[in-house]
């Protein structure tokens, strides 16, 4: 039997049917804003305006108590010819280029400890230990340990090696300062790895074992693939952490030098406001820091959501 038109068609003029809204849901709304707000208002206060501070203060001559002027990009074409701040991108673009050992250092030693390697708890206190230590307290550690009469060279001369200056030659002192903050740190990355491994599934390495699979076997074709949302994790964090948490280690160790060996853009921040007394300046060299860490954030999300599908 056909369908009758008159009540399959629309109306002509006819206005839409309008959803229904359950009874208090306008009201769950506004008790859903008003626990929100306390939130927002700290976001606000706390990041966006001290943000929007900070950039208008980058387009401006702020110098010492005088009042600022607008300048509008002057700070940032004269950042352009700073060789201080080129030299900070330099050593940068070096740390950014030791970034692979940073995450398969701890993620090959979490390997270990995971497969039963003896002694591996005490392993686990022992490289987590220098976690929980501040900057300040390592830095001051390590000054004894590198200087020119320090340990290290005591114990390379013992064995008829000649000593160098680790922390007073370019050539070594960034060196010396990567490998003291990868020190620092890696045990973080170290329990985030060892986290990861618990999810890997034991059954498919108890198989792959009885099989007769080497230890890099199992690594590279059961562990590596399973952990790779935790690499892309530990990669992220901690290209973030190096660049804007090495200040109190620079500070101790190095001061940035010899000349600007050792000078990453926190520390130049540091230099520009505190020694200089240029707020204008430092703050144009906060807003390229900013939009590093936002392009490495944004590199974050496009990683994650690739692998969730979004």
């Amino acid at each position: 039997m056909a369908a009758d038109p008159a009540r399959t068609t629309a109306r002509p003029g006819a206005a839409p049917r309008r959803r229904r809204v359950r009874p208090g849901a306008r009201e769950e709304r506004r008790f859903a804003a008003l626990f929100l707000l306390p939130a927002v208002l700290l976001v606000v206060v706390f990041r966006i305006w001290p943000l929007a501070w900070g950039f208008w203060l980058s387009l401006t001559d702020a110098e010492g108590l005088a009042e600022p002027n607008f300048i509008g990009l002057e700070n940032y074409v004269e950042m352009a010819g700073d060789p201080n701040f080129l030299a900070s991108m330099k050593n940068t673009g070096i740390l950014l280029l030791t970034l692979p050992v940073w995450i398969m250092l701890p993620m090959i030693l979490a390997t270990l400890i995971h497969l039963g390697v003896p002694g591996g708890k005490l392993y686990r206190s022992v490289y987590f230990f220098p976690a929980v230590l501040s900057s300040v307290i390592v830095g001051s550690i390590f000054n004894v340990v590198l200087r020119y009469d320090g340990a290290l060279n005591a114990g390379l001369e013992f064995f008829g090696i000649p000593a160098l200056d680790w922390l007073g030659n370019g050539s070594t002192a960034l060196l010396s300062l990567i490998t003291v903050q990868l020190w620092a740190t890696f045990g973080m990355s170290l329990l985030i790895f060892l986290a990861g491994l618990a999810t890997v599934s034991q059954e498919m390495i108890e198989a792959a074992r009885l099989d007769g699979a080497k230890l890099w076997a199992l690594w590279a074709f059961i562990i590596l693939p399973s952990l790779r949302p935790i690499i892309e994790f530990v990669a992220v964090v901690t290209t973030i952490g190096v660049l804007t948490n090495m200040f109190g280690l620079i500070y101790v160790l190095t001061a940035g030098g010899p000349g600007t060996a050792t000078t990453l853009p926190e520390f130049l921040i540091w230099l520009e406001q505190g020694q200089m007394n240029r707020p204008g300046y430092a703050a144009a060299l906060s807003m390229v820091l900013f939009v590093l860490m936002a392009g490495i954030a944004w590199i974050q999300i496009r990683i994650m959501s690739r692998n969730s599908g979004i």
